[in-house]
């Protein structure tokens, strides 16, 4: 039933696709957006999508009449804003006052640690590996998610302004790069369908 050997691959799997190290200037760059996060809310929403997609991820997408492709397009849209916004420094998204700051849930939550890649990839090692393996990799992940947001101003407070910024505009132009990238996937895909 276990498997340490699947649990490992698992766990790099997702590690690679969730790249919390770097999506790192990302979540610094949404603290000087003054959009408030909390690691607890953003690991626990990110795990909850993960299981549920783990459990019912193509059913649910079927319910509601969303192919995996169209909604790997719809997350690389998503994440392709947020990359145009670390580079020009402006912020695209806003936020409604009633709600207040938080960028717990979105974009931080989903589509950066359970994004659209994250979820179909989820999906895709359900095929090849037992449930119990791939709650074991999801919830190590998630640990390693957690602390590196519980360690952000640490971080922050390690690298001088001008190395965020450089920083932050680097991963912008990397985060396009995954955007599309999942997006010509996801249009290829479709195209063949």
């Amino acid at each position: 039933m276990f498997s340490f050997a699947d649990i490992i691959a698992i766990t790099f799997s997702l590690f690679a696709v969730i790249d919390i190290v770097g999506n790192i200037p990302v979540v610094l760059g949404l603290k000087r957006r003054e959009l408030h996060f909390h690691p607890v809310i953003a690991t626990a929403f990110a795990g909850f999508l993960m299981v549920v997609f783990l459990f019912a991820g193509e059913a649910l997408l079927k319910l509601m009449g969303v192919d995996i492709q169209s909604f790997a397009i719809a997350g690389s849209i998503v994440i392709f804003i947020i990359g145009i916004e670390m580079i020009l420094g402006r912020s695209i998204f806003s936020t409604d006052p009633e709600v207040g700051k938080s960028g717990s849930i979105v974009p931080l939550g989903f589509p950066l640690i359970a994004g659209a890649g994250t979820l179909t990839t989820i999906i895709s090692l359900r095929a090849i590996y037992t449930v119990p393996n791939i709650v074991i990799g999801i919830l190590i992940n998630l640990l390693i998610v957690y602390v590196t947001l519980m360690s952000m101003d640490k971080i922050e407070k390690r690298l001088s302004k001008n190395t965020l910024n450089a920083m932050n505009k680097f991963f912008g132009v990397i985060l396009i790069a995954i955007a599309v990238r999942i997006f010509s996937n996801a249009v290829i895909s479709l195209v063949r369908i």
